[in-house]
Parts: structure tokens; sequence; C-alpha cells
């Protein structure tokens, strides 16, 4: 419980915590970053990093010139291809098995379930969606390798919609991170980001039940 309480004060107040990573660390910051952002879109057993607001607290810093956000922009975003390409190739290997096992502790058969639906509704362009929804991001890839699409076009999405989801998020912060009542009210906009992020998932669930019924 210690550690869940731990994560979610990390997570809403990430200005807080990394501001005193950059002091301490320096350009090694660089470095954790592009692990995070490697780890939440290339290890399907760690969807719950906080990748859209972290994007957005790096542009706010970068804003006020701790850290450049020309770097940034493209080490992450190779981050974030790089990531989903991992998760692919663990999908293509590991998915066939994994996926008929109904209990598995590493992995979330429900989730693995519903970027399925994702899947059967908006095809191939469900690896760019994907990018901006928490959860289904991490799994989005996972479940491509599973299935039949070729590396080349899921490569194509991948490109797309990695280099999108970082510039939105991370310009996001570098132009508007910086306002005052932004600025004093950080908190509110990280939770702000993670409810948008996750609203299409909500609806499309609801949507999902409602036609069960």
């Amino acid at each position: 419980m210690e550690h869940i309480t731990q994560f979610i004060d990390i997570f809403l107040h990430l200005d807080k915590y990394l501001s005193t990573i950059i002091q301490d660390y320096g350009q090694a910051t660089y470095i954790l970053l592009f692990v995070i952002i490697f780890c939440e879109t290339g290890l399907v057993v760690l969807p719950f990093l906080p990748g859209d607001s972290l994007l957005f607290a790096a542009g706010a810093f970068a804003a006020k010139g701790d850290m450049n956000v020309g770097l940034l922009f493209a080490s992450l975003s190779v981050a974030a291809i790089l990531g989903d390409s991992t998760n692919y190739e663990i999908g293509r290997f590991f998915g066939p098995k994994i996926a008929k096992q109904e209990h598995n502790r590493f992995l979330n058969k429900q989730h693995v379930d519903r970027t399925h639906a994702f899947y059967e509704k908006y095809g191939a362009k469900t690896i760019i969606i994907a990018r901006f929804i928490p959860i289904i991001r991490t799994f989005a890839p996972f479940v491509a390798g599973i299935g039949d699409m070729g590396y080349k076009k899921f490569l194509h999405y991948n490109v797309i919609g990695g280099v999108s989801w970082i510039a939105i998020c991370l310009f996001g912060g570098y132009l508007f991170g910086n306002i005052p009542i932004v600025k004093h009210n950080f908190t509110l906009v990280i939770l702000g980001i993670v409810v948008v992020s996750i609203l299409p998932a909500v609806v499309e669930f609801l949507r999902h039940k409602l036609a069960n019924k």
C-alpha cells in the first residue's frame, strides 16, 4: 500500500520530482526519461507509467531552459518507436501462448481483449490512436504482434503515432506549461491530462457494454 501511495504522489507532483531529478542528475535526466518512455511503450507489464503527464512536465521544464526541447523530442521519439517495436516482437514471439492462458500474473487478459476490440473497429490505425490512450497504448503493439500485421505496415503507423504523441504532449508542455494559471495548478492540469487521455477508452467501454445489453 505504501508503494502505491508513493507512486500516486510522484504521479501527481511530477513537476516537483522532475525538478529535483534535473538538479541532481543533470544530463542523465535525458537517459532516465528515455528509459521511462521506452518501458511504458515497450514492456507490456508496465502500462501504468505516467507517459502523457511526464512528457508535458518535461516540456514545461524545457521552456524554462532546464532542458533542451529539441534533444528531448528527438530522443523520446526514438524511445517511443523502439518501445512499440520491442512490444510488437514480444507479442509476435510470446503472445499466442500467453493469450491462451485465462490467468497470467504478468498480463491482464482483459486489457488484451479490450485492445483486440479496438483493432476490430479501427484496424491498423489503432497503433496511432492508441498512443493517446493509457493502458491501450501499451497493449496495442503487443496485440499487433499476436495478429497478422506485417512489421513494415506496423512500423509505418508506429513512427507516425510515436512522433505525433511525443510532439503533442511535449510541445504542449513547452507552450503552456509555464503559463501562471497552469503553473500554479499543475496537479489539476496533470489530472486533466489523465482524464482526457482515458476518456476515449471509457466511452468505448460504455458503448460496448450498452451494445451487449
